[in-house]
């Protein structure tokens, strides 16, 4: 695959899915690499006049006030990362390491960090070769960025700390080793460079919108059958009703499920009935899920800012160059301290993206209950079991989905409500960014669960309803589930139906089926 070349302005989500997953190449661009050099050349301009800035000639936080002889940088910058790598608890997973190293590097490459371009090159040499830095997950409050995440990923630049490498965890030096990347010494300002700033939470928002897109497509899939197994109507999503009502995910959503149900030889046998309208678990599909839609492509809007956006502390502004100045000229700029670090954009998306997947996995559990309640499935077997009584089918699924949905309801408190003070009252306001990006993630794996449980029983449901038979594009969603998981003619135990179509669901094979 081509190298991508970063720039810290033009990165993308497919960029980084692809670098993520498909071990993609990366390289810093050279004219970004300029732009690195002019910032860099401002930082040890300060440093050889021993000027006063924040970060470059003193300590940080509440320690700003101290002075930092230059002689004593190399050992600063040493002690900054060793004495804030304090995280605690499981590891972020590989996918999301490797999006923290993408998202850094690119980060840097916007020219505005003062780094040398050697701190860049080592980072995307650790990506290309598949060193990756094991980094607990918890111990960020959101507030200087993910100062501790970021701390042990700054640690194997350094040869310290532990990675992952070829599967086996081990020393970050050995790794290095292994990989035969040399560690490097850091100097002036390139640690604060490395530990401030959003990109562990933006990793695992990248990753959630990644799926939480599949998911959204699949609902949309499972919705439709398990609409059609229940003998609901189409008629909710006429295009006149939600074109009076414009949100663009409840007409994206409304136009996906009538293409979803044209030609449904079960519909057309109870076209006639006299029931006019369905419970809001089938009928207000187009609004629920399109309501997630539209979520789902704000917080994808919001983590693309960032992704490409300079979020250390200070940020370094080089004079342009001027016509006819001499190469050997010294650079002038700014280096100016803000709070570009602090991770309240994100923890408000990473919040919003939790609240809206809950519901996805809310509306799911209610049409699983429909599909397995006799008093509410439109004449299916109780439970959907074959021989009902003998066999208690798809009772106790119902109520694995019931408990993750009530879980998701506990995840999806929203943590940007929160805030602490830390460093001696410098960090009086923080964002709990971190704890909104992991909680995230749980809420995630439950809706992928709940979601391979309705596919289960729509599936099930649909055996039940032959001869009668769905559309082309439903019964693919089908095939594709029944592939993985037979039909249950007796009870058995379903734990290893439901990892497997819960693969499924996140491998997209039941959103493609459905879009094909």
């Amino acid at each position: 695959m081509k190298a991508l070349h970063i720039t810290g302005n033009t990165l993308t989500l497919d960029d980084l899915r692809e670098v993520v997953y498909e071990n993609r190449p990366v390289l810093l661009d050279p004219d970004a690499r300029a732009a690195v050099d002019r910032a860099r050349a401002v930082i040890e301009d300060v440093v050889a006049t021993d000027r006063l800035a924040y970060a470059v000639t003193t300590g940080v936080g509440k320690l700003s006030d101290v002075r930092i002889p230059p002689a004593e940088n190399r050992t600063l910058q040493l002690n900054l990362m060793r004495s804030h790598a304090v995280g605690v608890g499981e590891p972020l997973s590989e996918a999301i390491s490797r999006a923290m190293i993408l998202l850094r590097a690119n980060s840097l490459a916007k020219g505005c960090s003062g780094v040398r371009g050697i701190v860049i090159d080592t980072l995307c040499e650790m990506l290309n070769r598949g060193v990756h830095p094991v980094i607990p997950s918890q111990g960020s409050v959101g507030a200087s960025g993910d100062l501790a995440p970021l701390a042990h990923q700054g640690l194997v630049l350094i040869g310290e700390g532990e990675a992952s490498y070829q599967g086996k965890r081990m020393s970050g030096a050995d790794a290095l080793q292994a990989a035969q990347i040399k560690p490097i010494t850091l100097e002036a300002k390139e640690t604060i460079s490395l530990i401030n700033g959003t990109q562990a939470m933006l990793a695992v928002g990248l990753l959630a919108i990644l799926e939480s897109q599949i998911l959204a497509e699949t609902a949309d899939a499972l919705g439709a059958l398990s609409l059609d197994v229940l003998k609901g109507t189409d008629a909710a999503f006429d295009a006149r009703i939600h074109n009076a009502r414009p949100h663009a995910g409840q007409v994206e959503v409304a136009a996906n499920l009538r293409r979803l149900l044209a030609g449904s030889q079960i519909h057309a046998s109870h076209i006639d009935c006299a029931r006019v309208q369905d419970a809001y678990s089938l009928r207000c599909i187009p609004q629920v899920h399109g309501a997630v839609r539209d979520t789902i492509r704000y917080c994808r809007s919001v983590f693309e800012v960032e992704m490409n956006s300079a979020v250390d502390n200070p940020l370094v502004f080089p004079e342009p160059k001027q016509v006819g100045q001499r190469s050997d000229a010294p650079v002038q700029g700014d280096i100016i301290s803000g709070g570009n670090f602090h991770g309240e954009p994100l923890a408000f998306a990473l919040d919003f993206l939790a609240i809206a997947l809950s519901a996805l996995a809310g509306i799911s559990e209610r049409r699983i209950e429909r599909l397995v309640n006799p008093a509410l499935s439109e004449g299916l077997p109780a439970f959907l079991a074959p021989g009902a009584g003998l066999n208690s089918g798809f009772m106790m699924p119902q109520v694995t989905a019931a408990a993750l949905v009530s879980e998701n309801k506990v995840w999806a408190h929203p943590a940007s409500v929160d805030s602490i003070t830390t460093s001696g009252n410098k960090e009086d306001f923080v964002s709990m960014g971190m704890t909104a990006a992991i909680k995230l993630q749980r809420i995630v794996q439950n809706t992928r669960n709940v979601l391979a449980i309705e596919a289960l029983a729509a599936a099930q449901a649909l055996d039940f309803v032959a001869p009668l038979k769905t559309t082309k594009l439903l019964q693919k969603v089908h095939d594709e589930i029944r592939a993985v998981s037979p039909a249950i003619q007796e009870d058995r135990v379903l734990t290893r139906d439901f990892a497997v179509a819960a693969e499924l669901v996140r491998s997209g094979k039941l959103a493609k089926a459905a879009r094909s």
